[in-house]
């Protein structure tokens, strides 16, 4: 592949990345240091109107209202630090939002991670889809989003004049991410999006690189865990969506624009998503529409409202797809495994429920008939919904070997399209398909989330 990428262009990031000239597999390679210099270090606890600079390891910052990083600006936050939005989330002005016309980067790490969140007080179920604060939202000539190991909770508060109107009506919940750049990358690895109001994160251009996370109960009426518009282009694998409101991955290239979306989606696990949602005839899982292309692979769907839905106005010619493991215990649900409404129908390398209970995915650590599906009519209210299938709840959804599903992927046919940077603290560490099917391959290589993000601290 001979990708040209779009590097980071601002403030403390552009300064300290070590661009490698030179190839590597016929990709384009940048190298970072092995420390992030703590450029700038913030040493109050209070953030305010335009910051820069670095969030040092071990503190904790605070904002209250809304925050700026300017463009040219960078705000990184170094492994093991927390940022804590006071908010109630009735009114734009009581839920605070950074605003991002610069850089943001988030560097956690499996041993230390980043929390962007609320007060511990707060942090528990009562507060999820109550948007206390409003989320990061990027301009259209933002720079990059790099987010890694972090854990970004229940945002969504209502959107005001610091919100972006070609994204946000007044008063529309807010996502925890939007990005809007065209020729920016973001990337986000190893991080749990939980109790979002609406859409988990809602990508509208870019370059993308959505590796290993992990969202947990995003939406509340209604809402994606991930949408991604017209512009992007990228990669969305390995990531466990469990309880999302609508789909787990919403693909459209609704907007138009020079640049079509084309998203490869491939080895995610998908749990009891569409539930929620109060329009008939909407989300689950997967749902590729209104011109949006790419390749749909080795995805594990259990029992989920909707299966894979590919509309009419899709950019059907250019959608591959096959391998797709489908469970359902309701037989209403395995109506819908490829949806009526859809142009997708059942492929060579899918695996299917035949009869509700039949063909158990077999995971480590996960019942998948602890809720009965064929019990309940959607919608469903949140309090219909425990949160022991909406959360991941010490689970281990690792495949057995006697697991249906286990080396039933396709690994050969394609590789990764890899838009964003690749390698050190800085890039993206974007896999490419596995010969298992599912986020949680046996090789081990895949998501390393064994918990919610609630059990952390």
């Amino acid at each position: 592949m001979s990708t040209k990428y779009n590097v980071v262009r601002s403030g403390v990031l552009a300064a300290s990345l070590l661009y490698l000239a030179a190839c590597h597999k016929a990709e384009n390679v940048y190298v970072s240091p092995k420390v992030q210099n703590a450029s700038h270090p913030i040493t109050s606890d209070t953030l305010t109107g335009s910051v820069t600079g670095t969030l040092l390891s071990g503190k904790t910052y605070y904002f209250s209202s809304d925050i700026t990083i300017n463009q040219f600006d960078t705000l990184l936050m170094q492994p093991g630090s927390r940022l804590i939005a006071i908010g109630d989330g009735k009114t734009f002005s009581t839920s605070p939002q950074i605003t991002c016309n610069g850089t943001f980067i988030s560097l956690g790490t499996a041993d230390s991670n980043n929390y962007i969140t609320v007060p511990d007080n707060l942090r528990n179920a009562a507060s999820i889809g109550k948007g206390l604060w409003g989320g990061i939202q990027c301009g259209e000539t933002s720079g990059d989003v790099v987010i890694k190991w972090t854990h970004i909770e229940f945002a969504g508060g209502p959107a005001g004049p610091a919100a972006d109107p070609n994204v946000f009506a007044p008063n529309d919940p807010r996502n925890s991410l939007s990005y809007t750049n065209i020729d920016g990358n973001v990337i986000i690895e190893d991080s749990w999006i939980f109790g979002t109001s609406d859409d988990g994160m809602r990508l509208l251009h870019g370059h993308v690189s959505v590796m290993r996370n992990t969202f947990e109960d995003c939406g509340t009426t209604g809402g994606e865990a991930l949408n991604l518009k017209n512009g992007c282009v990228g990669d969305v694998g390995y990531n466990l969506v469990i309880g999302a409101a609508t789909n787990a991955f919403k693909i459209s290239n609704s907007g138009g624009g020079a640049v079509q979306n084309k998203t490869y989606l491939y080895n995610n696990t998908m749990l009891n998503s569409g539930f929620r949602q109060l329009k008939a005839g909407r989300g689950g899982s997967i749902d590729y529409e209104k011109n949006a292309q790419g390749k749909i692979y080795n995805n594990v769907i259990i029992n989920c409202r909707f299966g894979m839905r590919i509309t009419p106005d899709a950019d059907v010619a250019n959608i591959a797809y096959d391998n797709q493991f489908f469970y359902a215990n309701a037989q209403s649900l395995i109506n819908q495994f490829y949806t009526v409404d859809g142009v997708a129908t059942e492929k060579d390398g899918d695996i299917m429920s035949a009869s509700p209970k039949d063909n158990n995915p077999r995971f480590k650590l996960y019942d998948v008939d602890q809720f009965d599906f064929s019990a309940v009519t959607p919608p469903l209210s949140a309090a219909q919904m425990p949160s022991a299938i909406v959360t991941d709840v010490n689970y281990d959804f690792s495949l057995l070997t006697s697991s249906p599903a286990y080396h039933k992927g396709n690994a050969s046919l394609f590789k990764a399209q890899r838009t964003v940077p690749q390698g050190g603290d800085y890039g993206a560490t974007t896999l490419d398909p596995n010969v298992d099917m599912g986020a949680y391959p046996s090789d081990g290589s895949g998501n390393q989330h064994f918990t919610s993000s609630l059990s952390s601290k």
